[in-house]
């Protein structure tokens, strides 16, 4: 049985946003939809005098939050099967404990209640920094929303945190019959003695060539269980965060690798990811890698 694709839903613009994301990706994968929306409203219930049968002002917005979003979703794409729930728990314990059986979790890049200034809302953040699946945050301008551009964008990492990440891009780029864009940023290794810092005289077609192996031993053995997928490589000299950032500007999608120490529960999420999901054009999709 597959696993369903979980978004949450908290009733803002961005939630919508992520809803709408959502369907099409279920459809185009073929997965049951599962919105969570998650609140404490349990913890006020009870410090409140009962005033009669009527449930509590938040929990009823709990259930419309949902049954709203269960709405749109059928308006969406009536075939889809959907299922919602609010649960009684803080947002990103909710959301990281609803990840241990989903294929992916979605949410918005801001929430309700977030300051209106900000880049990325916290949840998003601790959820993409934490989870053991793959996160999709979905934010970016109208054409990276509206999937038009034709193209998934691969974050080519170390070994050590690509792995799934390659797999996923991959995945992505089949079911939406459209190019994998494959980059790895490289740059040159600086004279730390000097004063400023100097490049230091190693030719460049060395690390330009390191960098295309790289990408190379990465996609080799995927590739040959995609073989309907196009895919470009590119290797670009300048930080990695600034260059996927730019080239975010012209695709549907972004995938990142992040590595997932068991037992460490701070946020493990690196600066290019950070960047991007903040600054990015279109969704960003995080996928862990367990070590």
């Amino acid at each position: 049985m597959e696993l369903p694709l979980i978004v949450g839903v908290d009733g803002s613009d961005g939630s919508i946003l992520a809803i709408d994301w959502a369907v099409d990706e279920a459809v185009r994968h073929g997965l049951p939809l599962r919105l969570v929306y998650a609140s404490l409203w349990e913890r006020y219930e009870g410090a409140l005098p009962s005033l009669g049968r009527e449930r509590p002002s938040e929990r009823v917005m709990a259930d419309h939050i949902v049954a709203s979003a269960e709405e749109r979703v059928r308006r969406l794409s009536p075939d889809l099967k959907v299922t919602g729930e609010a649960v009684a728990a803080e947002a990103v314990s909710a959301l990281l404990s609803e990840g241990d059986n989903a294929s992916a979790l979605v949410t918005g890049s801001r929430g309700r209640g977030e300051l209106k200034g900000a880049l990325l809302g916290s949840v998003s953040l601790a959820v993409a920094a934490r989870a053991y699946c793959p996160v999709i945050v979905v934010r970016g301008d109208k054409a990276g929303l509206a999937g038009t551009h034709g193209r998934i964008l691969l974050g080519a990492g170390d070994p050590d945190t690509s792995g799934e990440a390659v797999r996923f891009a991959f995945r992505e780029a089949e079911a939406r019959g459209c190019e994998l864009d494959v980059v790895r940023a490289w740059r040159l290794p600086l004279n730390e003695g000097d004063d400023p810092p100097e490049p230091a005289p190693s030719p460049v077609y060395e690390h330009e060539a390191q960098a295309s192996d790289l990408v190379d031993a990465l996609v080799a053995d995927v590739m040959a269980d995609y073989p309907a997928v196009r895919v470009r490589r590119a290797t670009v000299e300048g930080p990695a965060r600034k260059v996927l950032v730019n080239r975010s500007a012209a695709a549907d999608l972004v995938v990142v690798g992040a590595r997932r120490r068991t037992g460490h529960f701070g946020l493990q999420l690196g600066r290019v990811s950070h960047t991007l999901l903040h600054h990015a054009y279109c969704p960003v999709a995080v996928v862990p890698q367990r070590t």
